[in-house]
């Protein structure tokens, strides 16, 4: 793969294939945003997905804990993603008792799924950025492709030696016909939100309607998530 100028945009263009392709879009979603129903509408369009699943995180072993607990952010992705078709939503990391590990996930639907589908593990530049902090880093490509775009200010170059020998011995200029291995980066449109700001806005009792899909906006009110002093459901 070549530097930044060229790498972003190279989604997969090449020929029709029968192999079935099923995204991976983890996270906190502490709450589910527009940033996040953009990138996944970008990437199931330009990796040519058949499915995108959701996949909030449980309990999360980088982030510091969330004052709203697994089950409520895992109710406000379920409104987020509605009946959209293409979206489901996948609860194993809620459900998974201890730290969430993206190997773990990985190797749970492979053995469920068998070995022919395509998985592709969608990340924004921040997550591919900090990728060599992973568990288990250097397994996830046995399991699956990595797509990677550029979120907010966090380049796609000049990544730590790890992250850039990751892409040396897979980078690809488009999802190649095969289960997993392949490391590819996608464009999307820029969608300025913050998590933090916008956790920062409901703490303060603002109603960010530009920033949530209303059902998510509904619930968050309902439940008085976020506000400062207040407790999660």
């Amino acid at each position: 793969m070549s530097p930044e100028s060229t790498r972003p945009g190279n989604e997969h263009r090449a020929g029709s294939t029968t192999r079935r392709r099923i995204g991976l879009l983890g996270g906190t979603f502490d709450p589910i945003h527009v940033g996040h129903l953009a990138l996944a509408r970008a990437a199931r369009e330009a990796l040519r997905l058949d499915e995108l699943r959701f996949v909030p995180t449980g309990q999360s072993w980088q982030k510091h804990g969330s004052e709203v607990d697994a089950a409520a952010r895992l109710d406000m992705v379920r409104l987020a993603v509605g009946s959209t078709p293409g979206f489901a939503v996948d609860d194993r990391e809620v459900r998974r008792a201890g730290p969430s590990y993206t190997i773990d996930t990985l190797i749970e639907l492979r053995a469920e799924l068998g070995p022919e589908p395509a998985l592709v593990l969608v990340l924004g530049s921040d997550q591919l950025r900090n990728l060599a902090t992973w568990h288990r880093y250097r397994e996830l490509l046995l399991h699956a492709h990595i797509a990677a775009t550029r979120r907010g200010t966090h380049p796609l170059a000049d990544l730590d030696p790890p992250v850039e020998a990751l892409l040396a011995a897979h980078g690809r200029d488009a999802l190649p016909d095969a289960p997993s291995g392949a490391i590819v980066y996608f464009t999307m449109p820029p969608v300025p939100v913050s998590g933090t700001a916008l956790r920062e806005r409901l703490a303060r009792g603002e109603r960010p309607a530009e920033l949530l899909p209303p059902a998510v906006l509904d619930y968050i009110e309902r439940h008085r998530l976020y506000r400062a002093g207040a407790a999660s459901p």
